[in-house]
């Protein structure tokens, strides 16, 4: 085995390489960008070399850098995790040729397969189904949209080269296809250095399936069963799960039969998956998938083949770099089930919006507590406490997993699990992730790739009766932390009134809303007014360092949360969710009358496209101005009917979190 490894990566991979090399008694080096000099891997590795400023074009692309850091640092391998140079064959290549051992296949296996367009063709001729499509040369926009009429709305615009539904736009209508195919190639130039695009037909009621599969140099392929990818948002998987619901043993051997195949047909070597789109409007089939791309790579989501084999996959892909022999294929069992959720800095109910910062908590140790029945709970985590989330990369800061003798028992498991996260100041989606688990359909098995955008508004934001509880629980807990805050009687903030019953009341600003609770007890009674409605309520709480633990019932319903408090005031944290328990400023009130007139940079990024002008009219809901952030497109919108009165970007400068974009005016009367 090997003594030294860098990672040629960040994060939670990174971390995540570092523990089996651990394992192994292997060096771990670890090369950083300016954004990640206080990162959790850079303090975590035996060595660490700088390879330059944030960008990733500058560091995490640099291969000569990073081959350059290896050799200066005496590792044997590279690993480069997934993303970045990942995929990059002329990057293996030159790893290559420096004398170090690349753990990852070989590259006439990325080149075959790193181009979907030319991998379509290489696995229809080798008899796999493919998607029906476009995948030729031509590349004009005249081209691109006659093969879209052609294979008939709607399709799905795709970037030939990367993956993680970078460069991808599904297109409804013809009167769409040109500015999502501007779109989604300004995307693919951006993380991939590639503009090409391929446009195939978009599959109605479509699951995501692959295989996880293995080669080593000695012409053994093996497979690790499937995994079930379907809830994506934005062709971004959100949840996986192994093994896929409603599997037969004769799709499984039809579907694993066309992975290996695939393998075979480029000589691969080292992990990989291949990837199906799958017909999910009914009971699978054995001729109901079609080849979609492999992914020369580990996988984000390789933990839960890993929890469902036992197997540890970074150690068999150090072994098979190391020239060793993969187990055979009846040695692999598959036992159990396992689910990963993936934990991004973003805010669902903002249109997944990104979010940066120092995360002032993070707390998911209910990730480490001891679980009944055979259950096992991993966290995958790219951060800690009082790190920060950096706006120039991925979004995903931890995945959430968890193993269970059935599939139930895992998705209870996992939802329980993310319901007790603690996270501030940073945006999640942690509780849409555990409203997710406990979809109907997904429990069912019938998930689609649809399902997401479909349920968006249920699933990322709470219902009023959710809401209500969560105030509720947040002014138990304010009057709790105020009633254990002084000894004197007379400085208690209890309710006391002279022949009355208590009473408290507490005001929160909730978004530019002012929201009212009144707790009042009488003849051993208490209640909670809110929304113009009572509720019986019987709230215990329990003092802890910084706050205090709730819980109860609300109505018969059972409550549970944490009041903390933090430097920038108390904080609610229940079911998943952080909410601000900040009292309204009056005395800015009328700053509301104004609110809207200024488009502000949501989050520090790069200014792409500019459609405002100054003297347009703009009607509500119309684009203004896209950007790129945490290397995904986001359009800032018309907040109203208006008149833009300031243009204050050009396209290509990098703009602050804040920062004023486009200013607008009352339209005159």
């Amino acid at each position: 085995m090997f003594a030294s490894i860098l990672i040629a990566n960040r994060g939670e991979i990174s971390r995540r390489i570092m523990r089996t090399a651990r394992k192994l008694g292997l060096r771990t080096v670890a090369v950083y960008s300016d954004a990640d000099a206080e990162a959790a891997f850079v303090r975590e590795a035996d060595e660490t070399v700088w390879i330059g400023p944030a960008p990733a074009a500058e560091s995490y692309l640099k291969g000569d850098r990073i081959i350059e850091a290896a050799l200066d640092t005496g590792a044997e391998c590279i690993h480069p995790g997934y993303g970045f140079l990942s995929e990059n064959a002329d990057f293996a290549e030159a790893v290559g040729k420096a004398g170090l051992a690349w753990v990852g296949p070989p590259p006439s296996a990325i080149r075959a397969m790193g181009l979907k367009d030319a991998a379509k063709a290489l696995m229809e001729k080798n008899g796999l189904p493919v998607t029906p499509g476009y995948h030729g040369e031509d590349q004009s926009a005249k081209t691109l949209k006659a093969a879209a009429k052609k294979i008939g709305y709607p399709v799905l615009i795709k970037a030939i080269a990367g993956g993680g539904g970078r460069g991808m736009r599904r297109v409804a209508a013809a009167e769409d296809f040109d500015a999502a195919l501007a779109s989604a190639q300004r995307e693919a130039l951006s993380n991939f250095g590639d503009d090409r695009v391929l446009v195939e037909k978009f599959i109605e009621s479509p699951r995501h399936i692959e295989v996880q599969i293995f080669g080593d140099s000695h012409d053994n392929y093996v497979h690790f069963f499937e995994r079930d990818c379907s809830l994506q948002r934005r062709r971004q998987k959100v949840i996986e799960e192994a093994p896929a619901p409603g599997m037969s043993l004769a799709v499984r051997k039809a579907m694993t039969d066309a992975a290996l195949m695939a393998a075979k047909a480029v000589g691969y070597r080292n992990a990989g998956t291949v990837e199906f789109i799958v017909d999910g409007s009914g009971v699978l089939r054995p001729d109901g998938f079609w080849f979609m791309e492999m992914n020369a790579r580990l996988q984000v989501e390789h933990p839960v083949t890993e929890l469902i084999t036992g197997l540890d996959l970074v150690e068999l892909q150090l072994k098979v770099a190391n020239g060793g022999k993969l187990p055979a294929q009846s040695d692999i069992k598959l036992k159990g089930h396992a689910v990963e959720a993936r934990l991004c800095a973003e805010d669902p109910a903002r249109g997944f919006l990104p979010s940066s910062g120092r995360l002032d908590v993070f707390d998911l140790s209910t990730f480490f507590d001891d679980m009944p029945g055979g259950v096992t709970l991993r966290l995958d985590s790219a951060v800690e406490e009082g790190d920060v989330v950096p706006a120039d990369y991925d979004s995903m800061i931890a995945k959430a997993i968890a193993h269970a003798t059935t599939r139930d028992s895992a998705l209870d498991a996992l939802g329980q699990a993310l319901r007790g996260a603690e996270i501030w100041p940073v945006a999640t989606n942690v509780a849409m992730l555990a409203n997710l688990l406990d979809h109907p359909d997904f429990r069912e098995g019938v998930a689609t790739t649809n399902l997401v955008e479909v349920d968006l508004k249920e699933l990322a934001q709470p219902d009023d009766a959710e809401f209500a509880d969560a105030l509720i629980l947040g002014a138990a807990g304010l009057r709790y932390l105020k009633r254990n805050a002084t000894a004197d009687p007379w400085d208690m903030a209890d309710g006391f009134r002279i022949n009355a019953a208590p009473r408290s009341t507490y005001l929160f600003d909730t978004g530019g809303e002012t929201r009212s609770v009144k707790l009042e007890a009488a003849d051993g009674v208490e209640r909670a007014y809110i929304f113009g409605d009572s509720f019986e309520i019987d709230v215990e709480a329990a003092l802890i360092a910084n706050g205090v633990i709730l819980s109860g019932v609300v109505d018969g319903a059972e409550v549970l949360g944490v009041v903390r408090q933090l430097s920038d005031g108390p904080v609610l944290f229940s079911r998943g969710r952080a909410l601000a328990l900040r009292s309204p400023e009056f005395a800015h009130a009328l700053e509301g009358l104004v609110a809207g007139d200024d488009i502000r940079a949501p989050m520090p990024g790069k200014i792409l496209e500019v459609k405002a002008t100054p003297g347009q009219d703009v009607k509500k809901g119309e684009p203004l101005v896209v950007m790129e952030a945490m290397k995904m497109e986001h359009t800032l919108l018309a907040p109203r009917d208006g008149r833009i009165s300031e243009v204050a970007v050009v396209a290509g400068t990098q703009t602050a979190e804040g920062a004023a974009l486009v200013r607008l005016e009352q339209l005159p009367e």
